[in-house]
């Protein structure tokens, strides 16, 4: 898959966290500009182009956005990155993540990564006591990032900064193997998270600051722009 214009590309999932162990896959979550032109016809561009071997993400610019002010976690984390996790870097990704901050809110970074927390959750509870050794692994893989997104949930809401590696990706494995067999460890974990955000006073505002995304999002459409030539 070839997609031009890519503005901002790096190395995420377990091999940011620090989680990867023998074997695993190596994902990259990226942003791309489609040609300015493009987006005024009868069918616009394709907003994401999704790979495997290599496994890759690319989103547009413009639904990179909305997911980002939505607080998804996923997209969320391109942005902080480590900068040795990054693979393209260009002008306007260097602008993307010094306005990284304003696309986040209180009450949206809470409902997003609870809820991603409580989906794997939900597929952890159906693979749980599985007897086939893929059925442990994944279930331990699903309590893994549960445990992950808990924590890193709670440090952006508390203090609007997101650190991508964990602390300590051993006591995520064991946290895994134990849960894979037990989800309700994973529950009260959970709960005690939920009940974190309860106490915890927001760094982050209440709303997003959505006209530094639509700036940055014009700039983006005025530099991709090229007069459309009808044919002759």
């Amino acid at each position: 898959m070839t997609v031009t214009n890519v503005l901002l590309s790096g190395v995420v999932g377990s091999t940011a966290y620090g989680l990867a162990r023998e074997g695993s896959d190596v994902d990259r979550l990226g942003v791309f500009a489609a040609p300015t032109e493009t987006l005024h016809g009868l069918r616009g561009p394709q907003e994401s182009h999704v790979s495997t071997a290599p496994d890759r993400t690319l989103h547009e610019a413009a639904k990179w956005c909305r997911l980002a002010l939505g607080g998804n976690p996923t997209v969320t984390e391109l942005v902080w990155l480590p900068d040795e996790l990054y693979e393209v870097r260009t002008p306007l990704g260097d602008e993307l993540i010094g306005i990284r901050s304003t696309f986040l809110s209180a009450s949206r970074v809470r409902a997003a990564y609870l809820g991603y927390a409580g989906q794997q959750f939900i597929k952890l509870r159906s693979r749980s006591g599985a007897p086939s050794p893929e059925g442990r692994r994944r279930a331990a893989k699903h309590a893994r990032h549960l445990k992950r997104l808990c924590h890193q949930g709670h440090e952006l809401y508390a203090t609007g900064s997101l650190t991508i590696r964990v602390d300590d990706p051993d006591e995520h494995h064991r946290f895994g193997e134990r849960v894979a067999v037990d989800p309700d460890a994973a529950l009260s974990l959970l709960r005690r998270v939920e009940a974190a955000f309860d106490e915890t006073p927001s760094a982050l505002p209440e709303h997003p600051d959505e006209a530094a995304a639509d700036a940055w999002l014009r700039r983006v459409r005025a530099h991709f722009y090229t007069p459309y030539a009808p044919p002759a």
